[in-house]
């Protein structure tokens, strides 16, 4: 006798399976634009955030149930997913492109040589001219000497706890980091304030601010270098053990090189996020509408507090000059962050380990 197998009737995939025309997602767009806008008229909506998310929500709904009539419910529920993680990503784009179109539609009328190149050393607020050269000096200052010192310390102490800490001592100094990373910026300020300006009996200076900036920065540098380093694969360290390469040899050699490129992406993340800090700033530097290059002695300028400064000089004409050099020295800080990223990645492709 012979058996009899039963033959399977499985699901054909054919490349001939019906799918919605390319023109669908479009023809449901402007369908569900009009219908919005048809509602906006009838039902006296005041705003547009409202017309634009029903059409967005008609849109979803028209597209999905066209999919599942021509596609199926498993090609629709694809297409709809993609949708909405597109959605998604248009919606965390939309508030960062528009603040950096609106700084620099509101920012590029400042710009000239001459606002880069001169001080407000003499520039009443009801006057024009002016510019941001002494801030310019005073947060390259800073920021760079802030650098200088957290980013060695970060990094270091990063290597300390990845490579060799184990104990309770390492996991304290995490602890420490972990609550470091949460204090906010005047907490810092008025520390550094109480017991360097106020224990010392000195007056404000260039260099107090970077402190604080160093204290601001740590956090940050320390933790995402660890986690960088952490990503390195132990297979390379156990190969440099092989060969009898001492410890710091292999950190230095291999180790470092490696994580290069994620390094410097956290050092840049830092050095952003304090390049705008205002008030630890104005508690410890100051403002002074003059070049001053020492940050050691006498108060010294900074791009986030001359915006400060020159929003807060808003009455009549001094408003509409103030404000116009408060978004040109926005865009100027903002080109600045963007230079030194730019820079710095750079760098890391050019240092870091090539693929053969």
């Amino acid at each position: 006798m012979t058996a009899v197998i039963p033959i399977l009737r499985t699901e054909r995939r054919t490349l001939s399976a019906k799918r919605l025309p390319r023109s669908a997602p479009g023809v449901a767009g402007l369908t569900a634009v009009a219908a919005a806008l048809t509602a906006r008229g009838t039902l006296h909506w005041t705003g547009w955030f409202t017309a634009g998310f029903a059409a967005a929500l008609v849109h979803l709904l028209l597209l999905g149930a066209w999919s599942v009539a021509v596609e199926g419910r498993r090609r629709a529920t694809d297409r709809v997913a993609g949708i909405l993680v597109g959605a998604c990503l248009v919606a965390a784009s939309i508030p960062l492109v528009m603040i950096l179109g609106y700084i620099a539609v509101k920012g590029a009328p400042a710009l000239s040589p001459t606002f880069l190149t001169h001080s407000m050393n003499g520039v009443t607020g009801a006057q024009a001219g002016g510019g941001v050269y002494h801030a310019l000096i005073g947060t390259l200052e800073q920021v760079g000497i802030a650098a200088a010192v957290a980013l060695p310390i970060g990094i270091l102490t990063a290597i300390y706890l990845v490579e060799f800490g184990r104990g309770a001592f390492s996991r304290g100094v995490a602890f420490f980091v972990d609550v470091m990373n949460g204090v906010p910026s005047i907490v810092a300020g008025l520390f550094v304030f109480t017991f360097l300006l106020l224990g010392l009996g000195v007056r404000p200076f260039g260099a107090a601010g970077s402190v604080a900036l160093v204290v601001l920065m740590l956090p940050i540098v320390i933790r995402s270098a660890e986690e960088m380093i952490r990503l390195i694969p132990h297979e390379l360290r156990e190969a440099s053990d092989a060969l009898g390469v001492p410890r710091w040899r292999t950190i230095v050699k291999v180790v470092l090189p490696t994580a290069l490129s994620g390094l410097v992406t956290g050092c840049l993340l830092a050095i952003s996020r304090v390049a705008g800090e205002t008030a630890p700033l104005i508690l410890l530097v100051g403002y002074s509408a003059r070049i001053n290059p020492d940050p050691l002695s006498g108060d010294q300028a900074s791009l986030p507090v001359m915006i400060w400064d020159q929003l807060g000089k808003r009455s009549g004409d001094a408003g509409a000059f103030g404000e116009t050099r408060a978004w040109g020295a926005a865009l100027v800080l903002i080109l600045l962050v963007l230079a030194v990223n730019l820079a710095a990645r750079l760098l890391a492709r050019l240092t870091g380990p090539r693929s053969r």
